[in-house]
C-alpha cells in the first residue's frame, strides 16, 4: 500500500504543471496478449468521461469468435491491479457483440457507464500526468475455455511534455550565452568565463537528458515526456513546412520517405513502455520486429510499437526519415543565426561609435578582433552540437534514408570531429609552447587574444594546467554517441554500457577536478552525479534486474522528480548570476581570483598591447612565434 501513498505525494509534487481541465481516459491501441487470438483490432480509439459516464468507441477489428461471449477486465496502473470487473458484452448494447460473428467489424458509438464502476476509478487515474496504466481484456467462450487476450494502454491526456518546458530552458540557456558576451565584450572576463561555462554545462545537462531518452529501453511514460522537453537541445524541433521539405527531399534523392504520421486514422501506433511488462504479452517482438521494417511503417491494419529514435520522432511529430535532416537543418540554421547577429552588432556599436552614441574605446577588443570572434563562436557552436550531429550522422549510416542525405552525414560527421580536433590540437601545442618558453600553460593561452579568442571555448571552462581536458570530454561524447546510435536494437546493452560510461566519466572529473576552480568543480560533478543517477534509474528500466513492475513505476516518477528539481536549481543558479553580471558595476568581484593567474595575462593584454605587440615582433624574428 505504500506505493499508493507515494504516488499521491508525487502527483501533489507534479500538480503545478498545466493539464487538461476535463477529466478523461483514454487509449488509441490494442495489443493481443496470448498466442493465437481470436480477436484483434487495428483500429482503436476508446475515450471514458466521467462527467457523463459515456465511452466513445471506434474500432475496426477482426475476429473468428462465434455465438455469445464473457469478458474479465482487468486495470493496472504502475504495475498494481487497481481494478478487476467480469463483463457481459450484451449489457454494453452493441449488436456487433452479442452475439459476436467471424469476420471484421466496425464500432463507432458511444455507451454509458455505471456509476459503480466509475466510483471504482481511483481519482489518481485522471490527474497523474503521464499515466502509467493499461487495461487487459480476456475473452471467454459459451464453455469458459479463453479465446482471446487484448491489451490497451491508457491515458489521461496530461502530460509533463510541455512546450513551456521548452521554451523556458531555451530562453535561459540563450541568456547565460548572451550575458557571457556582453561581460567578455565589457572587459569582465572572469564573469564571463564562468557563466560561459556553467551554461555550457547546463545545456550540456539537458542535452544528456534528450540523448539519453533516446535510448532504446521501455520508458515510463511520464519519464518518456520528461526526456522529449529537451530533445530541442538536439535540434528535433518541427516546423510544418520544413518538413514538407524533408520528405520531398529525401524521395527526390532516391529515397522512400516515411508515412506514418499520416495514416494515424488506420492504424494503431504504440509507445513502447514499461507499462508492458507486467503483462504476458507473446507477440511483443513481432510488433516490435515489424516496426523496424521500413516496408512495413506504412502498412494498414498493424499495430507498431515505437521505441528509440522512433518514440522521440513520433512524439515530435516527425516522421523518422525526416529525423536526422531536421537535426541537420537546424544545426546549420542556427550557427548562421548567430554569425549574422554578430555581424549585426559589429554595424551596429561602429554605427553607434560613428554619431558618439558609443564611446570610441568602448568594445574595443570586439572591434578589432570581430572576425576572429566570429571563427571563435564557430568553433563554439561546433562544440555545442558535436553530441548532436555525432549521434544523427552515426545513426543515419544504420538508416540510409537515400543517397544524398548519407552524404550529409558523413560530411558532418567529418566537419564536426575534424574542426574539434583541430582545435584540440593547436590549443596542446600553444599550451606546450607556453610551458616550454615561460613555464606555464596560462601565459600564451590567456595573454595572446587571438588564441583566446578563437580557441579559448577549448580550455577557458578548464584549469590552465587541465588544458588537455577537451580530449577526454570530446572521447566521452564520442563513445556514448556509437552506443547510442548503434545500440537501436538492444536497449538492454545501451543501459548497461551508460551506466559504464557515466560512473566512469563521474570518476574521472571528480579525481582530476579539471575546472577552473573549486566552483566550477562543483558544478560540474554535481551535474555529473545527476546524469549517473539518470543512468542508473534507465538501467532498472532494461529489465535486466527483474524487479517488480510498480518498482520501476516509482523510479519513473523518481525520475521526472529528480530532474525537474535539479533543473530548476540548475536555471536559478544561472539566471542570478546573470542577473548580478547585469547589475553590478565590478562583477569580478564576485569570483575568487583563479589560480592559474589567468586574469592577469588577460588584464596584461589589454593594458600592455605595444609590450606584447614588441614581444610578438621579438618572438618572429627569433623563429618561434606562435602561428594560429
Amino acid at each position: 500500500m505504500r506505493i499508493k501513498y507515494f504516488l499521491a505525494g508525487a502527483l501533489a509534487l507534479v500538480s503545478a504543471c498545466p493539464v487538461a481541465a476535463e477529466r478523461i481516459i483514454k487509449s488509441t491501441a490494442l495489443q493481443t496478449c496470448m498466442d493465437n487470438s481470436d480477436f484483434s483490432a487495428s483500429l482503436f480509439n476508446i475515450a471514458l468521461t466521467p462527467a457523463n459516464r459515456t465511452a466513445s468507441l471506434d474500432i475496426v477489428a477482426t475476429s473468428t469468435l462465434n455465438g455469445n461471449i464473457s469478458a474479465k477486465i482487468e486495470i493496472f496502473a504502475y504495475g498494481i491491479n487497481i481494478l478487476t470487473r467480469d463483463i457481459d458484452p450484451c449489457s454494453l448494447d452493441i449488436s456487433e457483440l452479442c452475439p459476436i460473428s467471424p469476420g471484421q467489424f466496425d464500432i463507432e458509438t458511444d455507451i454509458t457507464i455505471s456509476e459503480s464502476v466509475i466510483k471504482n476509478i481511483p481519482g489518481i487515474a485522471f490527474t497523474m500526468p503521464d499515466l502509467d496504466g493499461t487495461a487487459k481484456v480476456t475473452i471467454y467462450s459459451e464453455n469458459s475455455t479463453q479465446v482471446a487476450c487484448v491489451q490497451a494502454v491508457l491515458t489521461n491526456g496530461k502530460t509533463v511534455d510541455k512546450a513551456v518546458v521548452k521554451w523556458v530552458t531555451a530562453v535561459i540557456a540563450g541568456i547565460a550565452l548572451l550575458v557571457s558576451a556582453f561581460a567578455s565584450a565589457s572587459g569582465h572576463s572572469s564573469t564571463a568565463a564562468h557563466i560561459a561555462a556553467n551554461g555550457l554545462s547546463l545545456f550540456g545537462y539537458f542535452q544528456n537528458i534528450a540523448i539519453i531518452g533516446m535510448c532504446a529501453m521501455k520508458l515510463p511514460p511520464m519519464t518518456a515526456a520528461w526526456v522529449q522537453d529537451f530533445q530541442w537541445t538536439m535540434g528535433i524541433i518541427r516546423v510544418g513546412f520544413m518538413q514538407d521539405i524533408f520528405s520531398w527531399y529525401i524521395k527526390s534523392t532516391g529515397g522512400t520517405p516515411n508515412t506514418l504520421l499520416e495514416a494515424l486514422s488506420s492504424v494503431s501506433i504504440l509507445v513502447q513502455k514499461r507499462a508492458l511488462e507486467y503483462l504476458p504479452i507473446v507477440n511483443r517482438a513481432t510488433l516490435s520486429a515489424r516496426s523496424n521494417n521500413e516496408s512495413d511503417l506504412t502498412t494498414i491494419a498493424s499495430t507498431y510499437v515505437l521505441h528509440g529514435f522512433r518514440r522521440i520522432a513520433y512524439l515530435a511529430g516527425i516522421e523518422i526519415t525526416s529525423l536526422f535532416l531536421t537535426g541537420f537543418v537546424f544545426f546549420l540554421v542556427f550557427t548562421v543565426f548567430v554569425v549574422i547577429a554578430l555581424c549585426l552588432a559589429k554595424l551596429i556599436i561602429e554605427g553607434l561609435s560613428k554619431v558618439g552614441a558609443v564611446r570610441f574605446d568602448r568594445f574595443a577588443e570586439f572591434r578589432q578582433r570581430w572576425l576572429t570572434i566570429i571563427k571563435g563562436t564557430i568553433y563554439r557552436m561546433v562544440l555545442v552540437g558535436f553530441p548532436q550531429m555525432t549521434i544523427l550522422s552515426l545513426w543515419e549510416f544504420t538508416r540510409r534514408d537515400s543517397p544524398a542525405t548519407i552524404v550529409l552525414a558523413v560530411v558532418m560527421l567529418l566537419m564536426v570531429c575534424g574542426l574539434l580536433g583541430w582545435a584540440a590540437f593547436k590549443v596542446i601545442r600553444l599550451a606546450q609552447r607556453s610551458v616550454a618558453i615561460h613555464k606555464n600553460p596560462a601565459y600564451i593561452l590567456y595573454s595572446d587574444a587571438a588564441a583566446l579568442n578563437r580557441w579559448g571555448f577549448v580550455y577557458i571552462q578548464f584549469r590552465a594546467t587541465a588544458y588537455y581536458f577537451i580530449v577526454p570530454v570530446l572521447i566521452y561524447m564520442f563513445v556514448k554517441a556509437c552506443f547510442i546510435s548503434f545500440g537501436q536494437n538492444s536497449g538492454t546493452a545501451q543501459g548497461i554500457l551508460l551506466l559504464i560510461i557515466e560512473l566512469a566519466y563521474l570518476v574521472l572529473i571528480s579525481y582530476l577536478k579539471p575546472y577552473m576552480d573549486r566552483r566550477t568543480n562543483i558544478f560540474n560533478i554535481t551535474i555529473q552525479a545527476v546524469n549517473f543517477t539518470n543512468a542508473i534509474l534507465f538501467f532498472f528500466f532494461t529489465g535486466v534486474t527483474k524487479v517488480p513492475a510498480y518498482v520501476t513505476g516509482v523510479m519513473g516518477v523518481i525520475f521526472f522528480i529528480l530532474n525537474a528539481a535539479f533543473s530548476l536549481i540548475l536555471l536559478i543558479m544561472i539566471m542570478v548570476s546573470c542577473i548580478m553580471a547585469i547589475l553590478s558595476k565590478n562583477p569580478d568581484t564576485r569570483y575568487q581570483p583563479m589560480q592559474d593567474d589567468r586574469a592577469s595575462f588577460i588584464k596584461s593584454t589589454q593594458q600592455l598591447p605595444d609590450v606584447l605587440e614588441l614581444e610578438a615582433l621579438g618572438a618572429t624574428v627569433r623563429g618561434n612565434a606562435p602561428k594560429y
